[in-house]
């Protein structure tokens, strides 16, 4: 039995797109809600071509979520698709789905692998959109990212999409752009039902899936260009399968954001371009960054803690940190040679992380301590931590950690690999960088 990509279709009259999938008697339907603007309905041909071949993007991508319920190696697809598609979708179920082949002991030869035809793609027509796209989350790098178009005089269209319709972090009221909501509605009751019968469950690449959607949603406001903020990380594995890295942020590496443009200027448009302008920077430089300008209008309102606010159908108005995740150490220990003791530990209620004994093992992972393994998260590589820790003034209010932090020789501020069109963007509020 194979898992197969039924169909996909776009509402022009609801905005809505839907994308079926199943496996056996087992069906997945998924829709997604995405924000309407006036005359967008009657699309001209060419640009009802390019929306076409973005929502089948997202159809590809957003059947992770399903596939990975009883994941099978051949895939049942109507569509014909090149090599180069067949080995960029087979990226993404593969790289993109290590960390759930590591929880589900699978190898690569358990994940999908696409087919490819003989058939030679069209060449995709040209979009007239013209403006920026922001995806946010209210965290610190969407936000720094706001920031620095807005000293830089940019226009943008600042996105959340939510699993609860109609809602949005409160922080991202804060932007000088009106915040646009879109909705995803996961089919949580088939994966319901699937695991009532043995399902595998793990994480998927959604940061692939929210870039695809925020593709979609673009092209329908009339923008040629999408933001995600993403900085120079997710490079460091946290194990192997064989030849297969396991990466839980696969999605936010260097390597797929350039596998994502291309696709991008491939099959869906020239015109159309997606990129983060903080690619550049470290993680650290990043909290450096948005300690020195953004932290003042944003920081009793932001949160990296995914436990506390990201959670599938939760409402997250007023974002939080639960303080005992490895998100929340990797965020404290990228702060904290930043942000005075007290305004930091504010955050998590007056406590200081590094005297948590309930964290110990968790900074060890982060640090790469003892063999600890790395935690899967979103998370800064081990020397940029360790650097961080090291830059530390443990005379201000800091407890230090119950064990030694080797040296770390990590130049948090040379510049790494990214797309110059989207780091130009931001050159104006950066002329040193």
């Amino acid at each position: 039995m194979k898992f197969t990509f039924e169909k996909y279709s776009f509402d022009a009259e609801r905005f809505e797109a839907k994308f079926e999938y199943s496996y056996g008697e087992q069906k997945f339907v998924e829709k997604v809600s995405f924000v309407h603007k006036a005359g967008s309905e009657n699309l001209a041909p060419e640009t009802q071509s390019v929306l076409d071949r973005a929502v089948f993007l997202a159809f590809i991508l957003i059947g992770t979520s399903y596939w990975k319920a009883f994941p099978t190696r051949e895939v049942e697809l109507a569509t014909e698709i090149d090599r180069w598609q067949a080995e960029f979708f087979d990226h993404v179920y593969q790289e993109g789905m290590s960390q759930f082949a590591y929880g589900n002991q699978l190898t690569r030869d358990d994940l999908a692998h696409f087919a490819a035809s003989n058939a030679k793609p069209s060449r995709p027509p040209h979009f007239q959109g013209d403006g920026v796209l922001v995806l946010q989350s209210g965290g610190k790098d969407s936000l720094l990212t706001a920031q620095l178009l807005e000293t830089a005089g940019l226009n943008y269209t600042p996105l959340y999409f939510s699993s609860v319709q109609g809602h949005h972090p409160a922080v991202l009221n804060e932007l000088n752009e009106p915040i646009l909501t879109a909705g995803r509605a996961i089919d949580r009751n088939a994966l319901r039902e699937t695991a009532e019968r043995g399902a595998m469950n793990g994480h998927v690449p959604v940061t692939y899936i929210i870039e695809s959607l925020a593709i979609v949603q673009a092209i329908l406001l009339g923008k040629n260009q999408i933001l995600a903020s993403i900085g120079n990380e997710a490079d460091e594995p946290h194990a192997h399968i064989g030849d297969l890295a396991v990466n839980h942020q696969w999605s936010k590496s260097w390597a797929a954001e350039t596998a994502l443009s291309e696709y991008a200027r491939r099959y869906i448009s020239p015109d159309i371009r997606i990129g983060s302008p903080l690619r550049a920077f470290s993680e650290l430089e990043i909290a450096e960054l948005f300690s020195e300008l953004a932290w003042s209008r944003f920081g009793n309102g932001f949160s990296s803690c995914n436990r506390a606010n990201y959670r599938q159908g939760n409402v997250n108005e007023e974002l939080h940190w639960c303080g005992e995740c490895p998100k929340c150490a990797n965020s404290y220990l990228l702060f904290a040679p930043f942000i005075p003791a007290h305004e930091l530990q504010a955050l998590f209620g007056g406590k200081d992380l590094f005297a948590d004994e309930k964290l110990a093992l968790t900074f060890k992972g982060l640090l790469g301590i003892d063999g600890v393994t790395k935690p899967f998260e979103c998370i800064g590589s081990v020397e940029e931590l360790r650097k961080a820790y090291e830059m530390i003034d443990f005379d201000s209010g800091y407890a230090r950690l119950p064990f030694p932090v080797p040296h770390s020789d990590f130049d948090y501020q040379v510049l790494g690999d990214c797309q110059k069109w989207a780091h130009e963007l931001i050159q104006k509020a950066l002329p040193d960088k």
